[in-house]
């Protein structure tokens, strides 16, 4: 039975606050939908709000990182790139400031529309220079993204889990370094995020049907474990494919396209995740089947690459764990 932890970021960014008190908390009005709200109670001294006002709010993190803070930016993923995108090169990636984006609602985590989902967010910002690109899959790894984004001496973008976050993994966050979760030698399947617990489901399924899969769950997307990846593409036979929560251009799938073709491997690779489109309202297993982002997906993408059935349906996977669209860790917002 897998663990459920119930607002996983507000205990673990508590903890690394308090320990390290050049630790700022900044919040541009989605304090509660962020999880902070107990901590700007709590800790008014290291708590700053900053209202609607994204772009205002990169320049101010990066005064503050010059004058030796470290602040920890709040809000949703979609708002820390679109609006304030000048800010954010000029006054925090270009000078390199020790800022932390903490990018909540990555994808299609919520029900909110085009407005509220960042699903290119990926793609922006692992093409910024000096930018490091981290995202959760689990609560251990929401647990020790503070730590980890906090370890890297420039600007760090964090795809965040909240609310209810199953816990996959024993191990912390190690910056740069995936996760092998299986060894198969068949094909490879590259996930990150929430699909990483759609994979899972699909794994075993597929096990049962002979199918030797090769999982690797990527939490650093930038910095890129190059050489990694290359022995795990070469270990397999029937080729690779990638699943995430965000457009296929520019985020895992094209990482991983790049790396193959750079070093001149030809092997088959299907990419899943949102195909040009804009998302649009609904619960997350509904927006994850609509878009082919699930397990079903996934395995159809399996008989595609091994050019025959396995005969797995929906009734054969793991049961899908379904949220509340509204989670108990906000009051405003989605």
């Amino acid at each position: 039975m897998v663990e459920i932890v119930t607002r996983p970021y507000a205990a673990a960014f508590e903890k690394y606050a308090l320990a390290t008190p050049d630790v700022l908390c900044l919040s541009a009005d989605l304090t509660s939908s962020c999880e902070i709200d107990k901590f700007r109670d709590r800790h008014p001294e290291q708590f700053v709000s900053l209202g609607m006002a994204e772009q205002n709010m990169m320049s101010f993190a990066g005064g503050l990182g010059l004058a030796g803070f470290r602040p920890f930016i709040h809000t949703f993923a979609v708002f820390l790139y679109r609006r304030p995108y000048d800010q954010l090169m000029a006054s925090i990636a270009y000078p390199r400031r020790k800022v932390r984006l903490m990018g909540f609602l990555p994808g299609i985590t919520t029900p909110g529309g085009m407005t509220h989902q960042a699903i290119e967010d990926i793609s922006v910002m692992r093409s910024i220079p000096n930018m490091t690109v981290l995202e959760t899959g689990d609560a251990t790894e929401v647990e020790s993204i503070c730590e980890a984004a906090d370890s890297i001496d420039g600007p760090v973008y964090c795809r965040v889990l909240r609310g209810s976050v199953p816990r996959l993994f024993k191990t912390p966050i190690r910056v740069g370094k995936m996760r092998e979760l299986s060894s198969g030698n068949d094909i490879l399947i590259i996930t990150s995020g929430i699909t990483t617990e759609e994979a899972i489901r699909a794994r075993s399924a597929l096990e049962k049907a002979g199918v030797s899969i090769r999982h690797l769950h990527l939490n650093t997307v930038k910095p890129f474990d190059t050489k990694a990846l290359l022995g795990h593409v070469q270990s397999v036979k029937s080729g690779v494919i990638t699943l995430e929560n965000h457009v296929v251009t520019g985020g895992i799938g094209s990482l991983v396209s790049e790396t193959m073709t750079d070093a001149g491997i030809g092997k088959k690779l299907i990419r899943l995740g949102l195909k040009d489109t804009y998302g649009h309202g609904g619960s997350r297993p509904y927006l994850m089947r609509y878009y082919g982002l699930d397990a079903l997906a996934l395995v159809q993408a399996v008989d595609s690459l091994l050019g025959d059935s396995t005969g797995i349906t929906e009734a054969d996977l793991e049961a899908v764990r379904v949220e509340a669209v509204h989670s108990a860790a906000k009051a405003e917002a989605l």
